[in-house]
């Protein structure tokens, strides 16, 4: 599932950014984080490294230093900004380099990159200021790189969640009864239209590429249950209520056989900082 579904999300506009408590309300559980969301695939790191001039990143909103750590791993070396001490502190421990801030708040205090990368966190910066800050950071020839995993578990386990979380939470910001109907390529194109968008407007880059990498899994009922807190849109959640959602999304789960398959597309927005 994505961090924030776009049906029907508040604030008005369809902005996440400017929903500051819920962007930064992951942090609430570090370590299942970690554990629980998925990595990124190796085709798509190592396609971000080739098309970079160089090894130094910059990793925006880099969370508990996932993405990090696998750029890290590709030869890398990483400088984190994530504006949860929670989530920095968890990064650092794994070895991760972080300073907390926004990113629009963030100094650069003169140093450049050779890429700029923001895995399931771009949406959570303006992306035309963004864009322009990343312009201000990125060597020339640089590449600025956004990507989201794109969820898409069998309808009737959405449906079931959607049920479940509107029975609880009946005036919740998301409308994830309209989610569920919703395409994946629809909701993939919520973020990386909005992201290429920023890039134009900003100026400073290239024309933006879109590439996307097909994958699967499967869930157990527990590994399901387990990630499933970690969604944007149950972080906030008293813990009573929480354990309703996940009970309800279980009994689901458990009346198919107890596991089932989910469809991912991991999609990249790119683009090249222009040498002048």
């Amino acid at each position: 599932m994505p961090t924030l579904p776009p049906a029907q999300a508040r604030p008005p506009e369809q902005e996440p950014h400017k929903a500051r408590q819920m962007a930064e309300s992951f942090g609430v559980d570090p370590e299942r984080y970690d554990r629980t969301r998925q990595r990124y695939p190796d085709a798509m790191v190592n396609r971000i490294v080739a098309a970079s001039p160089g090894p130094g990143f910059l990793d925006v909103g880099c969370g508990t230093g996932i993405a990090a750590r696998q750029f890290q791993a590709a030869g890398c070396t990483v400088l984190g900004v994530e504006p949860d001490e929670r989530m920095a502190g968890f990064a650092r421990r794994t070895g991760v380099e972080v300073e907390v801030t926004t990113f629009e708040a963030w100094e650069s205090a003169g140093r450049s990159f050779d890429a700029v990368v923001a895995g399931q966190a771009w949406h959570w910066v303006d992306p035309v200021a963004g864009a322009a800050k990343v312009a201000q950071v990125l060597r020339p020839g640089g590449r600025l790189a956004l990507f989201w995993h794109v969820g898409q578990p069998p309808p009737e386990m959405m449906e079931a969640f959607a049920e479940a979380y509107h029975r609880v939470v009946p005036d919740g910001p998301v409308n994830l009864q309209a989610m569920a109907k919703q395409p994946l390529d629809r909701t993939a194109a919520f973020f990386t239209t909005k992201a290429a968008d920023g890039i134009r407007e900003a100026g400073s880059f290239g024309d933006p590429e879109q590439w996307r990498f097909d994958w699967e899994r499967s869930y157990t009922r527990d590994e399901w249950l387990d990630q499933l807190p970690t969604a944007g849109v149950l972080t906030q959640l008293p813990a009573d209520k929480l354990a309703e959602v996940l009970a309800g999304t279980g009994a689901v789960i458990d009346a198919v056989g107890g596991s089932f398959m989910v469809g991912y597309a991991t999609v990249v927005t790119t683009a090249a900082r222009a040498s002048a």
